[in-house]
């Protein structure tokens, strides 16, 4: 523990250097990095770059507000973006479940980006930070007792700070750094097709929000730390990172409640290590080519992905103790055996496999993640979530969306190896948990460039891998169907 905190202060001391010295060396550089654009519902603000006058209508303009009586164009000259955004939604289950009802939820987000190279005169520096209001109830902890949550933005009631960081883009805009307070789900082991659907395991893993300590660094926690990124070539970029291993930096109680604030900035639980190699299949023509439309179709584009993720600190064993025994026998003093460290290996495709011309707005993607780690200290072995995407359904309905999807969580040997102990020491009955699968059909419908709504439908089948009902303990949960209707405005 003491020599992993000596590393992540030594790396995040390396990087507030090096970001220093690219500025310093290069104050003539091209123009900034942008910050990779995230999720509908868990994107910050970015620094605004484009001089085209924006659409003052409001049918037409990309915000409720438009320029706020040109508030938002003196910011931008001066470097400075806000964003804010609100995404509420009903969600219900008509079945299954710990028992039936309605559950209302809402994230409000607000983000401000700064153009380092306007705003202060550092080249290729940008600065964010962004802030969360969750509020309303979850369905999931209230209703459903599933692994893998109906909605994304599911989360605690809290204010809470989100992001914090600063980003320098290297001489040659080929190497970018960032330092701060980061959100691992904006960046990676992400899916622009899954990004489609309500279901939390479409955004973060399931097997990494079980895995991980408090979830790991993602939605609705970050961590301190730093990630670097790197173009190889046109096509392959290199994305790692260092970064603190709890966020919540506690393993007891509610660990979202642990860090309510988001501003409990620690690097004392062990280093969370990442990295992620990407390919690009047929990118998108760029420069002159891709603004005059002269440039030949490239073919149907892809991005595929693998990773690696490593956690130097210590993990309870799932099944047994110090001395050998099963957690659930009689002569169990109740503590678990610790591993050392922890690890995962994962992969995901975005491919899109069809669209009748290249300037068509319709086209058909489809998607698909694996994600594994070992077994005998994981309450999770692995976790897969696959779809099919079609934009532009329907004519005139250009940016429309309608997707199918499913995913599915495998309980480990040991997860499944602690019941059967269950069963044997002291219940016969005892359910023997093994996997949880979901199937969910979504449509997002765009009202206008600032409101989108979306209906959505999820099925779950052998809910938490099968568990006891905990208000009817001689069954157990039954399957679920769950509707809903989110709403997403951008003000």
């Amino acid at each position: 523990m003491k020599n992993s905190r000596s590393l992540l202060g030594a790396a995040l001391c390396a990087t507030l250097f090096a970001a220093r010295s690219a500025h310093a060396a290069d104050t003539d550089s091209a123009a900034t990095t942008s910050p990779a654009v995230a999720p509908a519902a868990t994107s910050a603000a970015a620094p605004t770059t484009a001089n085209t006058p924006a659409p003052t209508g409001l049918w037409e303009r990309s915000s409720v507000f438009g320029d706020i009586g040109g508030l938002r164009p003196i910011l931008a000259d001066v470097g400075i973006s806000l964003g804010l955004q609100e995404t509420s939604e009903g969600l219900g289950n008509t079945s299954g479940g710990t028992r039936r009802g309605v559950a209302y939820d809402g994230l409000t987000q607000l983000g401000l980006g700064i153009d380092g190279a306007k705003a202060l005169g550092l080249t290729g520096a940008i600065f964010n930070v962004s802030a969360l209001q969750i509020h309303g109830n979850n369905l999931s902890t209230q209703n459903l007792a599933n692994l893998q949550l109906a909605s994304g933005i599911e989360a605690d009631r809290a204010t809470r700070l989100w992001e914090l960081w600063y980003q320098q883009t290297l001489p040659g805009n080929k190497v970018d750094l960032k330092i701060g307070q980061q959100s691992l789900d904006q960046e990676f082991m992400t899916s622009q097709y899954a990004a489609t659907f309500i279901n939390s395991a479409f955004g973060w893993p399931t097997l990494a929000a079980s895995d991980l300590p408090a979830g790991g660094p993602a939605y609705p926690l970050a961590s301190l730390g730093l990630r670097m990124r790197a173009q190889i070539s046109g096509t392959v970029n290199v994305l790692g990172g260092v970064f603190d291993g709890n966020p919540a930096g506690t393993l007891s109680g509610d660990t979202q409640q642990a860090n309510a604030s988001g501003t409990r900035f620690n690097l004392h639980n062990g280093a969370l290590f990442i990295a992620e190699l990407q390919y690009a299949l047929n990118p998108a023509p760029s420069g002159d080519a891709a603004n005059t439309g002269t440039a030949a179709d490239p073919g149907l584009p892809g991005t595929y992905k693998i990773g690696v993720w490593y956690n130097t600190a210590a993990i309870n064993d799932p099944r047994y103790d110090n001395h050998g025994y099963s957690l659930a026998s009689p002569l169990s003093d109740g503590v678990p055996a610790q591993h050392r460290a922890d690890y995962s290996i994962y992969a995901l495709a975005d491919q899109m496999v069809w669209r009748p011309a290249a300037d068509s707005p319709q086209s058909v993607g489809v998607f698909a993640r694996m994600i594994g780690a070992p077994g005998n200290r994981n309450v999770l072995d692995y976790s897969m979530d696959a779809g099919l995407v079609l934009k532009a359904p329907f004519n005139g309905r250009d940016n429309d969306v309608a997707g199918l999807g499913m995913g599915y969580a495998h309980f480990s040997s040991s997860a499944s190896g602690l019941d059967q102990d269950v069963q044997y020491d002291s219940n016969p009955n005892y359910p023997v948990r093994s996997g949880e699968t979901f199937f969910e059909l979504t449509y997002q419908y765009q009202i206008a460039p600032w409101w989108q709504i979306q209906s959505d439908l999820q099925y779950f089948v052998n809910v938490g891998g099968s568990i006891l009902n905990p208000t009817q303990p001689s069954q157990r949960v039954g399957n679920e169907l769950v509707l809903g209707l989110r709403t997403a405005i951008t003000f």
